[in-house]
């Protein structure tokens, strides 16, 4: 066996030790109660997701200052800030408005008053899942992006879209976020995936899928059946 050929199996073979530890968090996101979700505790995982989005903005930052010159990543940037790619939304952007996806979900979580005691906890969940993905490498970081985007997110997305209640301002604007991310991350060929399939997830990478399992958890309890 060449070296060339042999490099190729041990960086196949890694990659799939990197998949599956970090496949089998998704799995068990995806397997969530999502479809008896309370309308509580969907808007409480709005404001989880919100603060997801905020590290997912940063890890995008992070890659375009580390790969300046990588076109892809350049074109997955212009998809996911100061886009107007989800314009327009009632009550959050106007058409053509352009704004950070962690933007979008920070307005959407102002189209509806919770009370101070419950957004104080929502709060202080979504800090300490923030400290956690700051904590971790900017290598790490950078790397996780094409476990997100290569089809993370979207089984993500669509189980989280499996819940029934949707009414309300604020929840219809989730909606509207998560259903605009499911197209713009499913196709496989020209879809935000391919934009970042060429950086390998670490081992590492798993360590922030658990969290974010974890605060999805706290934010919205009913998620355990």
């Amino acid at each position: 066996m060449s070296i060339g050929v042999q490099e190729a199996a041990i960086e196949r073979n890694y990659k799939e030790c990197s998949e599956e530890s970090y496949q089998q968090t998704i799995d068990e996101i995806c397997d969530l109660n999502w479809s008896g979700l309370s309308r509580e505790d969907l808007i409480n995982t709005a404001w989880t997701y919100y603060y997801f989005s905020v590290q997912f903005r940063e890890n995008v930052g992070i890659a375009r200052r580390m790969f300046p010159d990588d076109a892809l990543l350049a074109e997955l940037d212009a998809g996911e800030r100061n886009t107007d790619n989800l314009s327009p939304c009632p009550g959050v952007v106007a058409v053509g408005e352009r704004v950070d996806h962690d933007e979008f979900m920070r307005r959407t979580l102002q189209l509806e008053s919770i009370d101070p005691v419950r957004e104080r906890r929502l709060k202080a969940i979504g800090e300490a899942y923030l400290a956690q993905a700051r904590a971790v490498d900017d290598k790490t970081r950078v790397l996780s992006l094409a476990s997100y985007e290569d089809g993370g997110l979207e089984r993500t997305f669509r189980a989280i879209l499996q819940a029934k209640r949707w009414d309300g301002p604020l929840l219809h604007a989730f909606k509207h976020f998560l259903e605009g991310h499911v197209t713009l991350d499913s196709d496989p060929d020209h879809g935000h995936g391919s934009l970042c399939r060429h950086f390998i997830p670490s081992k590492h990478v798993y360590d922030l899928w658990v969290a974010f399992k974890e605060s999805l958890i706290a934010g919205a309890p009913g998620l355990v059946k």
